[in-house]
């Protein structure tokens, strides 16, 4: 369980897009609304600015089959998201090393 009194959903075999270009704006609501359309939708990340608590910019949509992955990489790579034009792509894991930060 986490601060805010849920446990982080299960990940597990789901298929992580990473979406970039969002507009600082852009919420979780309006990710699901939109991602929804290539299948179930199983977890979305939004990272934040620890100091500012701002969008940094991009997201994580999680599936639960790569064919619905694929699907919204097909049908949002991009498309626009709060009038911007986004990248979606597989995330590639890992954290990024602080000689990899901006």
């Amino acid at each position: 369980m986490n601060r805010y009194g849920r446990s982080p959903p299960r990940i597990d075999g789901m298929v992580s897009l990473k979406v970039d270009n969002l507009a600082y704006r852009t919420t979780i609501d309006d990710l699901r609304r939109v991602f929804s359309r290539f299948g179930e939708v199983g977890d979305i990340y939004i990272p934040r600015d620890p100091y500012t608590f701002e969008s940094r910019g991009f997201a994580f949509v999680r599936y639960c089959t790569d064919r619905e992955a694929d699907c919204a990489i097909r049908g949002m790579d991009g498309h626009k998201v709060d009038g911007r034009e986004v990248r979606v792509q597989r995330a590639k894991y890992g954290r990024p090393t602080p000689n990899r930060r901006r």
